[in-house]
């Protein structure tokens, strides 16, 4: 549910899982899901369903999904908002419930941004697990940074795992990558890819992961990295961050001069967020720097999927890894 422009089911695709519905309502966002992997695509089709989940009749997959996944919107929690949480009419939780008991999935893994970690949500997110338990499964919750699955920024997400009890002791959360990839390294080819003299200098200088990119919602934020902050951050990387580029700098864009910093494009943007160079985005730069700045990493999605795969397919655990402890046994503690 809530797909997007297609990250956190890429991921899921790449862990293993096929997907019987990539669920999304705006009209964007389904567009580059169509250009991407409709009938048409080049990547191979999903069924791809455009339209709101409250119109999505859930008995259809009743008993034929190992996975329930999604990214429900994440507005009542976030720190840019007013965090209203349940008072928010954009929180989608309620329905993915409902989907969940209706569907009776093996395994559920919903994504929302930290801000769902707070203590003032503690209320909350007990209540989703009390309901969850009710249903048979036992929960799992961590904050994870996108940086350490291979992410080139931070984006630090909350990640809620639920499993049926019989496969819960095997699930463990991913174990995070030795090595970051930082921004020189991810974009180094792309900036130097219209003849830009002064790339590989760029990418040096670059050496470091990248604030989380943002994108804004349909009332706030355009094609830019951020509000001040954002792009002082993005600055210390030798990025503009106050708009979006076409292309790639030429050969004939300045080197060594602070004064006129190259900036990032769309597909760069879907590059730090861990998409393939070859994912097309679809709309105008807003539409489609919002859907960069919104997605899930993929990568990210795929390290927590082949754990979920994993348990579903009650892998032993190796040795001296200790077990994920149930969220219930957290908030306890």
């Amino acid at each position: 549910m809530c797909g997007g422009a297609g990250g956190q089911a890429l991921g899921l695709e790449m862990a293993g899982f096929s997907h019987a519905a990539v669920i999304e309502i705006d009209d964007w966002a389904c567009k580059t899901l169509e250009l991407n992997r409709g009938q048409n695509g080049p990547h191979g089709p999903w069924p791809i369903i455009h339209a709101d989940v409250h119109d999505v009749d859930a008995t259809a997959w009743e008993g034929q999904v190992d996975l329930f996944a999604g990214g429900v919107p994440c507005p009542p929690f976030s720190i840019a908002g007013q965090q209203l949480g349940a008072d928010d009419e954009r929180d989608l939780f309620p329905r993915a419930l409902e989907m969940i008991r209706q569907i009776q999935p093996n395994a559920v893994m919903l994504e929302n941004v930290k801000g769902l970690g707070q203590r003032r949500f503690d209320d909350y997110r007990k209540a989703i697990v009390a309901e969850l338990q009710a249903m048979g499964y036992d929960v799992f919750w961590e904050i994870l940074q996108a940086a350490d699955y291979g992410v080139p920024q931070l984006r630090p997400r909350f990640i809620l795992v639920a499993v049926k009890s019989q496969y819960a002791p095997y699930f463990v959360w991913p174990e995070k990558l030795s090595a970051r990839v930082s921004v020189g390294q991810a974009l180094h080819h792309l900036m130097s890819a219209n003849g830009w003299p002064g790339a590989k200098a760029w990418a040096q200088g670059a050496d470091g992961v990248a604030p989380t990119l943002v994108g804004g919602s349909k009332k706030h934020g355009g094609p830019d990295v951020g509000p001040t902050r954002a792009r002082e951050a993005w600055k210390k990387f030798g990025i503009r961050g106050s708009s979006i580029a076409e292309e790639s700098p030429s050969e004939n864009f300045p080197v060594d001069d602070p004064d006129t910093l190259p900036r990032l494009t769309v597909r760069m943007g879907g590059v730090i967020q861990g998409f393939p160079e070859s994912w097309t985005w679809a709309g105008g730069k807003t539409a489609q720097w919002r859907q960069v700045g919104n997605a899930f990493p993929p990568p990210v999605a795929r390290a927590v999927g082949q754990s979920i795969a994993n348990a579903l397919r009650m892998k032993d655990l190796p040795e001296n890894t200790l077990a994920s402890t149930p969220l219930e046994a957290v908030l306890k503690n």
